[in-house]
């Protein structure tokens, strides 16, 4: 029985190693690029680098890495080339190669399939020229059926313009990424990012905020906003409108602009079309912890097709609106189908879009005619108990809402928030995160989670909502999806990835040390159905799976009834309770992948292959 088990596993195991093998054959060449490098006599080894990265994307082949080395690299980048399967730029050691320029740092205007990743992205000061980062179609025509494409920006510091936007991304480009990335500090009238007459593209998982004074610079709050999607130029490609746009698991803090500027505009230029025709705004955290008064969160000139749902909006923020303005400038078209499902608008302060004590609280800037469609429903509003802003004038209220919660969301106030720039000295961002997903969930997590007994849990009937909530975690985990961006893990009967300790018997497979049948103390590890050791079906108690020691011959699987004890971490499907975010959900998967790799190695040597598995398979 157990050598039967032993070959089904092996079997398995070989199969698996096999294609991984295949995939090995053809891994990805690794080059590398560093200060001490030279584009001239360098073959980009480890031994002999190239000096620039586009020196290295000008000389490797189709699905390379390339590995750049801490240091700075003064002078431009420019990103080009076409690579079908994709090739990846990373900093070596994440935000340790800094990128700088006194004009652009990084252009894009020729590349297709390309990932730049993990660096520190900046001008090197005052004076420079326009934009730290600009991705333009200058393939053939402008947005024509060959262009600028597959563009990733990944784990970058992108940070202090001196001119301009620090992210220009317009004139037919398409399928651009822009996730995990921490943005702080342009310059004017100009934006973190400016999506502008292109299509197809995802800004997620990204933090964005200024701190002038941490760079040694005047805040004059006279910036726009940290987000802008439109098109300035008509049909000057391809593109009439930015199109199937997506801002998505984002968070937004720490205003320092304009007070006629937001957090997120759709439409700037008063043109006479649509500037953005759709346009998804899901899972977003708005935070209000400034004393700088903006004009809205969200602002729409001249959109049509545009989704606003899941978001959460909290704090003071001093505003002349707190949810929206939805208006038309120059010769804009009026707004259609623009909807809102699902959101959490929450000021603890009582003065939900004051700009001061001395102002009218106010919800929305919408007047009649500059909003042909729109959708409220089903958000939750909190004044700290206070009436909720209602005028007549104003096309959208929170009376419009049907289906509308008023009610405490219970979440953390946004005060005294530690501002988490990247401080190079220490290697760590303020706060104290070593990474910019550390210092997004914590964000998250700290004023994002609404409290034990909101009214925001479980609240949602409508089928206006994303799969996945700000953190990438499947919706719903208790009877309903929640309001807002954050799902809050259930807790009782359900299914959850989880950690801590627990027991369980139960009748299956169990893979571990140990030989025979038996009770006892067994070292164990699998997954399955049922909480406890073994893979199969089971009823237990508690979180996880287990781990545990004892006694026994020889390493494999095998058949049996057993009871035993464990404390360990797991994926489990049962009875029991989940709690936790997600760093512990993506260790407890990343532990379970490490022990069954060791279990193949244990199989592999326990059926004498060696190293030649790969004939047995052949």
């Amino acid at each position: 029985m157990r050598m039967a088990s032993l070959f089904g596993i092996a079997t398995c195991l070989l199969v698996t190693l096999s294609a991984e093998a295949a995939r090995g054959d053809k891994q990805a060449d690794t080059f590398y690029v560093a200060p001490s490098g030279n584009d001239a006599t360098g073959n980009g080894s480890l031994s002999q680098p190239w000096a620039t990265i586009t020196a290295a994307l000008d000389s490797v082949g189709d699905g390379s890495i390339i590995l750049v080395r801490p240091g700075t690299y003064a002078g431009r980048i420019r990103l080009r080339g076409t690579f079908a399967n994709g090739v990846v730029v990373r900093s070596e050691v994440p935000y340790h190669a800094q990128l700088r320029h006194s004009s652009t740092v990084v252009t894009c205007f020729e590349g297709q399939g390309i990932t730049l990743e993990g660096f520190d992205i900046a001008h090197s000061g005052s004076g420079a020229g326009a934009l730290v980062i600009q991705v333009q179609d200058l393939i053939g025509e402008p947005g024509g059926s060959e262009r600028v494409s597959r563009i990733t920006f990944r784990n970058n510091i992108l940070h202090d313009s001196y001119n301009n936007d620090i992210l220009k991304i317009n004139n037919g480009a398409a399928n651009i990424l822009v996730e995990g990335n921490m943005f702080y500090n342009q310059a004017g009238s100009d934006e973190h990012i400016d999506i502008n007459s292109v299509r197809d593209v995802v800004v997620q998982d990204n933090i964005f905020f200024n701190d002038f004074a941490g760079s040694g610079r005047s805040n004059g709050n006279d910036t726009s906003s940290y987000i802008v999607i439109k098109d300035s130029n008509g049909d000057d490609d391809s593109e009439t409108g930015s199109r199937d746009i997506t801002v998505r698991r984002n968070v937004f803090l720490n205003w320092e602009g304009s007070s006629g500027s937001n957090f997120l505009l759709i439409g700037e230029d008063g043109n006479p079309y649509f500037e953005a025709d759709g346009v998804m705004v899901e899972n977003n955290l708005f935070l209000g912890n400034s004393p700088n008064v903006m004009r809205a969160a969200f602002g729409v000139k001249g959109g049509r097709n545009i989704t606003f749902r899941h978001n959460t909006v909290s704090g003071d923020l001093p505003s002349l609106a707190y949810a929206m303005r939805l208006n038309r400038e120059g010769s804009n078209p009026a707004n259609e189908e623009i909807l809102f499902y699902n959101n959490i608008w929450s000021d603890s302060t009582g003065s939900m879009g004051a700009e001061n004590s001395s102002r009218p609280n106010d919800f929305s800037d919408t007047a009649a005619v500059d909003v042909a469609s729109f959708a409220l429903d089903s958000n939750l509003y909190w004044n700290d108990g206070a009436a909720l802003p209602e005028d007549g004038n104003e096309q959208i209220n929170p009376s419009d809402d049907a289906n509308g919660i008023q009610g405490d969301p219970r979440l953390t106030e946004p005060v005294g928030i530690v501002i988490p720039r990247w401080e190079p000295a220490s290697d760590t961002f303020a706060g104290g995160a070593t990474s910019i997903a550390d210092v997004f969930e914590k964000m998250v997590m700290t004023y994002g989670l609404p409290g034990a007994g909101s009214p925001a849990i479980d609240r949602v009937e409508s089928g206006q909502s994303p799969d996945e909530d700000i953190l990438n975690l499947p919706r719903p985990q208790g009877q309903g999806t929640d309001l807002g961006a954050v799902e809050v893990f259930a807790s009782g009967e359900g299914e959850g990835e989880g950690e801590g300790e627990g027991e369980g018997e139960g009748e299956g497979e169990g893979e571990g040390e140990g030989e025979g049948e038996g009770e006892g103390e067994g070292e164990g590890e699998g997954e399955g159905e049922g909480e406890g050791e073994g893979e199969g079906e089971g009823e237990g108690e508690g979180e996880g799976e287990g781990e545990g020691e004892g006694e026994g011959e020889g390493e494999g699987e095998g058949e049996g009834e057993g009871e035993g004890e464990g404390e360990g971490e797991g994926e489990g499907e049962g009875e029991g309770g989940t709690s936790g975010c997600m760093a512990t959900a993506r260790k407890t998967i990343g532990d379970a992948v490490g022990d069954l790799w060791l279990l193949a190695l244990t199989a592999i040597a326990a059926l004498g292959l060696g190293t030649s598995w790969r004939g047995h398979v052949n």
